[in-house]
Order: structure tokens, then C-alpha cells, then sequence
């Protein structure tokens, strides 16, 4: 029964509330570890918790290390679980409601310089196919600040080169994001050049890998961490470090946050508010550091 509900929640975050695949393969994986504890420690099953259990089970978290963003995270998990057991009539009351969790420290991410971002976006050689598409898509990556998923999905389509705009399509909207001069040129190299010598059939897929299929998430990752490990730049570079660099200089730069939402496609304003107080965080910083007298 555990799994057949815990099947049916997927089912339903995807089809009914429009999740993410990365969202719900968290849920599902945050309750399928609650229903294995149940079964070993509380001897019962998921329709059969009660808010005890739920904290019992947070405070075993705890005592195996588990951080406290993991801990709040698989409170939204087993909350959103039991409200749609509630909602299907497979439960009487969300067991969850109420518990709340120790407030997470959110972490700064990291940001790249200007210099860094210049000194990554020189690592493809244009010397042959690779080179060429990486370029392209690092190049894209910063001047749009688009998700990795959003890269991989972006079809040929999607880009205009004499209106210099790319269209991001995602399940929550449809937008149009600018190009930087370089951006179009490392574009327009790729795709009236190069990509056709990639292919091996009728993909609509901007990016393809060395099979001439589309790039994958996995195979963006790769190439991120291979030209993270080139430039020799000591920070942890991945796509959301380009996106939050992305965000962030724009804002110190003096573009308004409005504008810079609709460009990362936030549904809310204080997912980008968090870039401002991202770079209050640096300037606080500098000025500890370099004030003669702070």
C-alpha cells in the first residue's frame, strides 16, 4: 500500500501541481525513507503515522548528521505527501500539521567575479566541434542565466540571432531573455557551422552531444566541472553558480530586480530579492576586510 500511494503522490505532483522532476524525485525520495523507518522502528506504515512519529523521525535525522535544510526539506515533503492522502480521502488529518523544524541557515551561494567569469568562458578551444558547441553554450549560459534544464530542452527554435533573444520555455512560462554581442557570435558560429556536422538525424535539439542526440543534464554537468577544473578557479562552478553570477552582476550593475525576475523566471520576487541581500553580504565583506578601521 505504502509504495502504491507514494506512486500515486508522483503522479499527482506531476500531473496536478505541474512539479519539477528534480522536485519530485526529492518528495518521493523523502517519503520512501520515512516509509522504511516506519516499517523498521515504529513497526507500521505511512496511513498510520501520527505526529509523534514524524518528529521522532526528524530527531533521528538529526542524530545521523543530516543538516537542517534536510531536515525542513523532508518536512515539506511528508507535509505535501499527507495533504494529498487527505485530499484522496486515504487519511482523516495531515499528522504533519503544525510541526515545524529548526530554522535552516541559508548558505550564500557562490558568486564568480567578472574576471573569473571571462577567465571560464575562455576555457573551450575553438578548434573543433566540442569547442565550438561548449562555447556556445557557456556563453549562453551567462548572457541569459538559464537553468541547466532550460539549456538541455532549448530548441533551434528558440533562437532568434537578428532580434539577438533566446525563448525559455519551461512548465511555468514562456520568456524572451537578451543577447550579449559575444553570445551571438559564439550562436552563430555553432549553428550555421557546426551543429550540422553534428547531427545524425532531424533533432530540433540546439545542443547535441558527440552522437548527435540532445545534451543531457548529466553530459552538461560533465562539461561544466571539466572547464571548472581547466580555469583552475578555486570555487565549486556549477550551472547554478553561473545563474546566481548571472543575477548578481546584473544587480550590481544597477538592473532592476523586477527585471531580473523575469529574466530567471521566478514565479516569486523574494526568490531574486535574495541576490540583494547576496551582494549586501559581499560589501560587508570587502569593507571588513579592506577598511582601515572596520
Amino acid at each position: 500500500m505504502a509504495r502504491d500511494d507514494i506512486a500515486e503522490f508522483g503522479i499527482y505532483l506531476a500531473e496536478e501541481r505541474h512539479a519539477s522532476q528534480n522536485t519530485i524525485a526529492s518528495y518521493l525520495r523523502d517519503v520512501t525513507q520515512f516509509s522504511e523507518y516506519l516499517a523498521e522502528h515504529q513497526g507500521c506504515g505511512l496511513r498510520q503515522a501520527d505526529g509523534e512519529m514524524i518528529q521522532d523521525y526528524m530527531s533521528w535525522m538529526r542524530g545521523r548528521g543530516k543538516s537542517a535544510a534536510s531536515v525542513t526539506r523532508f518536512l515539506a515533503s511528508v507535509k505535501a505527501f499527507y495533504n494529498y492522502l487527505l485530499f484522496s480521502g486515504a487519511v482523516a488529518a495531515n499528522p504533519a500539521k503544525g510541526i515545524t523544524a529548526d530554522r535552516a541557515e541559508r548558505k550564500y551561494p557562490e558568486i564568480l567575479t567578472s574576471k573569473e567569469v571571462e577567465l571560464f568562458l575562455e576555457q573551450p578551444q575553438c578548434v573543433d566541434a566540442k569547442g565550438y558547441r561548449d562555447h556556445a553554450m557557456l556563453e549562453l549560459l551567462y548572457a541569459t542565466g538559464i537553468r541547466v534544464t532550460e539549456l538541455v530542452e532549448m530548441n533551434v527554435s528558440d533562437v532568434n540571432l537578428n532580434l539577438r533573444m533566446v525563448r525559455c520555455r519551461s512548465s511555468r512560462n514562456e520568456r524572451m531573455i537578451p543577447l550579449y554581442p559575444a553570445a551571438v557570435q559564439a550562436l552563430d558560429e555553432y549553428i550555421k557551422r557546426i551543429r550540422p556536422l553534428m547531427l545524425e538525424d532531424d533533432t530540433e535539439a540546439l545542443f547535441v552531444n558527440i552522437n548527435g542526440m540532445r545534451l543531457t543534464r548529466q553530459g552538461f554537468w560533465k562539461i561544466i566541472k571539466e572547464y571548472a577544473k581547466s580555469a583552475n578557479i578555486n570555487k565549486d562552478i556549477t550551472p547554478q553558480t553561473i545563474r546566481h553570477s548571472f543575477a548578481s552582476h546584473l544587480l550590481e550593475n544597477g538592473a532592476d530586480l523586477k527585471d531580473i525576475q523575469e529574466m530567471l523566471g521566478h514565479q516569486d520576487i523574494s526568490s531574486t530579492q535574495f541576490y540583494s541581500k547576496i551582494i549586501k553580504n559581499k560589501y560587508k565583506d570587502v569593507y571588513k576586510k579592506y577598511h582601515p578601521r572596520a
